[in-house]
C-alpha cells in the first residue's frame, strides 16, 4: 500500500514537473513572439541618443523581464534568446544593438536568479515570492544595474577601439547639455547614465504589472 502511494506521489510530481516545463517554454514563446512585434514596429522609431544610436526606452527588455517574473530563470533566459534572434531583422545596428541589448538585459535576470539560489529562507514560500520583497528586489536590481554598466564600459570600450575608433574623438554629452565632455570621458559616463535610466525602466514597470496585478500568484509556476 505504501508502495503504491509512493509510486502516485512520483507521478504527480513528474506530471508537475512536466507542466511547468510546458508553461515555461509557452511563457517563452509567447513574449518572444511579442517581442517580434515589438521589434518590427517599434525598433526603427524608438528615440535614440545623438550620435550613440542606443535607444533611451526599449519595451523590448520590459517584455523580456515580464516574462522572468511570471514563468521564471529559464522561461526568461528563453525568452532574451529569442527575443534577440527577433532583433536581428529590425535593429539598424544588428548584430551589435541586438548582442549589446541581451548582454545588458541578462546582467539584471542572472543577478537575482544566482542571488535567489544562496538566499535561505522557510520551506514552502517559492522564489518568486522571496524575489516580490520590495527590499530583495531592490537590492538585485541596484546590483544587477551595476553588473550591467560594468558589462557595457567593457563592451563600448572594445567598441570605441576597434569599429568606432573613428568616431571617438566626437563623442560627446550634448545629449545632457554637456557637449564639454567628449572622448572616453564621455563614453564611461554616457554609459553609465544611459543604461542606469534603461535599467529603471527595465525593472519597474515590469515590477509594477506583474506583482501589481498578481499576476505571480495566478500562475504559480516557479
Amino acid at each position: 500500500m505504501e508502495n503504491e502511494l509512493h509510486r502516485e506521489k512520483e507521478i504527480e510530481s513528474s506530471m508537475s514537473k512536466r507542466t511547468r516545463l510546458t508553461l515555461e517554454i509557452t511563457g517563452a514563446a509567447l513574449f518572444g513572439a511579442l517581442s517580434l512585434v515589438l521589434s518590427a514596429f517599434l525598433t526603427p522609431i524608438v528615440p535614440r541618443v545623438p550620435g550613440w544610436g542606443i535607444a533611451l526606452i526599449d519595451p523590448v527588455s520590459i517584455l523580456w523581464i515580464t516574462c522572468f517574473l511570471i514563468f521564471g530563470p529559464k522561461s526568461g533566459l528563453l525568452c532574451c534568446l529569442i527575443g534577440t534572434l527577433a532583433l536581428f531583422p529590425f535593429d539598424p545596428f544588428a548584430p551589435i544593438g541586438p548582442l549589446m541589448k541581451l548582454s545588458a538585459t541578462l546582467s539584471l535576470i542572472i543577478v537575482p536568479i544566482m542571488l535567489l539560489k544562496l538566499y535561505k529562507t522557510e520551506p514552502g514560500l517559492r522564489n518568486s515570492q522571496k524575489y516580490k520583497k520590495l527590499t530583495s528586489y531592490i537590492l538585485t536590481g541596484l546590483l544587477g544595474i551595476i553588473l550591467r554598466v560594468i558589462i557595457m564600459i567593457i563592451f563600448n570600450a572594445w567598441l570605441f577601439l576597434t569599429l568606432f575608433s573613428s568616431f571617438l574623438d566626437f563623442t560627446t554629452l550634448e545629449f545632457i547639455g554637456l557637449p564639454s565632455i567628449s572622448g572616453w570621458n564621455a563614453v564611461v559616463i554616457g554609459v553609465i547614465i544611459i543604461n542606469a535610466e534603461i535599467s529603471l525602466w527595465d525593472l519597474i514597470l515590469p515590477y509594477l504589472v506583474v506583482y501589481g496585478l498578481k499576476l505571480d500568484q495566478k500562475f504559480e509556476i516557479w
